[in-house]
């Protein structure tokens, strides 16, 4: 049971005058105090929203600068620790392939380690991954743009086949920029080296890449979109309740968020689709 002391009592508990609790009370919020609120407020609601709650004080900061808000990234972090805001921290990076045909003869690679691209559809990179749920499985394909990290093509499946990642490879192709000569990289998973897939690319002229034998890491970017859409988007456990709620929430994270609100460090803390924007922009301008 609650019970209400006097404030004589109380003051005399902590060894505080009268006047000084009054005058406490009574005390306007200083500037700097108000300011802190805000930030406070705004970063609770940043947080909150959609995916943003893998945010840690640098991507925190960007945010909040682009709101309009003037803050220092030093002062962010001691904010969010203060109000309990915390970000889902990345995990070790652990490449996975997908099953590779002996069989098969792989395309050479294509990419020099650490290579960027100069324009958009320069440079696809491709790569599969799995998506738990309670009524099994499903698959994930994706195809990135490599100038601007967009997911220009992606399409999720009950199972590995070929065409899981003709799919996404089909949707990239409607970006600007991709066509003949377009470099198509990815790992030497049967879906890859299939006849199907070999020749899929060569009707539409686009070179065929693959990464080096045992080494994953020619194709980092798409690994670390997987790992970035599973910390953001996927449960605590990584396993989706139901089929519907996977396909739900991959469709929001890529099409609403990623696309078009994710900031990369990479991009000058700009989300892709801005990049791609600005790019054809200043193409038109030039070209006029």
């Amino acid at each position: 049971m609650r019970e209400d002391y006097p404030v004589t009592e109380l003051c005399d508990a902590f060894d505080i005058s009268r006047s000084g609790y009054y005058k406490s009370r009574s005390r306007e919020m200083s500037e700097r105090d108000r300011e802190n609120r805000e930030l406070i407020e705004e970063m609770k609601a940043i947080h909150s929203e959609s995916y943003c709650r893998a945010y840690g004080s640098p991507r925190m900061t960007t945010e909040l600068h682009n709101r309009g808000l003037s803050c220092s990234e030093n002062r962010i972090a001691r904010l969010m620790s203060q109000s309990g805001i915390q970000a889902r921290y990345k995990t070790a990076f652990r490449p996975k392939t997908t099953q590779q045909d002996p069989d098969r003869l792989p395309a050479p690679n294509r990419l020099e380690q650490g290579q960027s691209a100069e324009r958009p559809g320069e440079v696809l990179i491709s790569d599969i991954t799995y998506v738990a749920t309670t009524q099994g499985w499903l698959y994930l394909a994706v195809t990135l743009d490599l100038f601007s990290r967009q997911v220009s093509g992606w399409h999720l499946a009950e199972n590995m086949e070929t065409s899981l990642v003709i799919e996404a490879a089909q949707k990239a192709t409607a970006m600007k920029g991709v066509g003949p000569d377009t470099i198509y990289h990815s790992d030497r998973g049967c879906q890859y080296t299939s006849h199907t897939m070999r020749q899929w690319l060569r009707d539409r002229g686009m070179q065929c890449s693959m990464s080096a034998a045992g080494y994953c890491y020619d194709n980092a970017t798409c690994e670390s979109f997987f790992a970035t859409l599973k910390r953001e988007a996927f449960p605590e456990n990584c396993v989706f309740d139901t089929k519907a709620e996977a396909r739900r929430t991959i469709f929001e994270y890529i099409e609403t968020f990623y696309n078009q609100r994710q900031i990369h460090t990479s991009l000058g803390n700009r989300p892709p689709n801005e990049i791609l924007t600005n790019y054809f922009q200043e193409k038109t301008i030039t070209l006029n």
